[in-house]
């Protein structure tokens, strides 16, 4: 039997396109969004009503369907079967990248199987805009969305999270973020931390400082809003990570550098990736050898 990508011209078949759109601001939407909003046959929305805010904003007439968690299971089957008759439609949610912890997969995944080209529009995603403002490394970050509601399963997935590299992000909702830090203290330990809220809005906040600094000034001031909340490498361990044995990181460097005839960079890079730790703890360590860090 042939399969659904072999059994029709691709000529034929609808597109998908997976559309960003702004997760606060509504001026952060693209040009390229905004073109492919309009010139679509149908837009799959999380929630009909505020998106059709944003297309009234930007004159999009364009009809609407709702594709949300309740009914994509069913309604993902019945938009594939619209684009392989050839219609084109765009998939948002009601802000930044579908799928991204929001509706979207199911209909993706089944448009793939189904050989249906899906095109992605690029918009705005909370945890990268959250990340890029935070302070905390961006060299590497390990993005986990939504932790488990209950205690005892949250922290059974914050110790899988134990040994991985860089920066955790998370998204979190007000009323359970006290809980959540007081679990990622207990399981990680004192880490830097910021919590972005309400990013790109009004009220757009960031608290930054060590987990327990930060868990204490909204235990005093509770928030609301969307929350991201962002967690920085544990610097102890990346302390331990270097033992005597592994030599100086100064020494590693400037031996590359004169025995392989690498650049200062290349050799941070490769040096940082033999030891096991990431370039932006290499390069600290580097510093605090010649000096320029106590």
């Amino acid at each position: 039997m042939l399969a659904p990508s072999q059994t029709r011209s691709s000529e034929s078949l609808g597109k998908l396109y997976v559309v960003g759109t702004p997760i606060g601001n509504l001026e952060d939407i693209t040009f390229r969004a905004v073109s492919t909003l309009k010139g679509v046959d149908l837009i799959a929305c999380e929630d009909t009503r505020r998106t059709g805010r944003l297309l009234q904003r930007y004159s999009i007439r364009t009809p609407t369907v709702s594709y949300h968690e309740h009914n994509e299971m069913t309604r993902a089957p019945e938009l594939v079967l619209q684009l392989e008759e050839g219609s084109h439609i765009a998939l948002v949610s009601d802000a930044g990248m579908p799928g991204i912890s929001d509706p979207g997969y199911r209909l993706v995944h089944l448009a793939v199987r189904h050989g249906i080209p899906v095109i992605p529009v690029p918009g705005v995603t909370a945890f990268v805009a959250a990340l890029s403002a935070a302070g905390l490394p961006v060299d590497e970050f390990h993005f986990a969305g939504f932790l488990p509601r209950k205690s005892s399963p949250r922290r059974k997935a914050l110790e899988t999270l134990k040994r991985a590299g860089g920066t955790l992000i998370f998204y979190e909702a007000p009323h359970r973020v006290l809980e959540m830090l007081r679990d990622v203290l207990a399981v990680l330990g004192e880490r830097p931390a910021t919590v972005a809220r309400e990013v790109t809005k009004t009220y757009e906040e960031f608290l930054r400082g060590g987990i327990g600094e930060v868990l204490a000034r909204l235990k005093a001031k509770p928030v609301k809003g969307e929350l991201t909340v962002l967690v920085g490498p544990d610097r102890s361990g990346t302390e331990r990570a270097r033992p005597e044995a592994q030599g100086s990181v100064r020494e590693a460097i400037e031996r590359a550098m004169a025995e392989e005839g690498l650049s200062e960079r290349a050799a941070l890079k490769a040096v940082a990736r033999s030891l096991g730790i990431s370039k932006s703890e290499a390069y600290r360590q580097w510093q605090f050898e010649k000096g320029l860090q106590k």
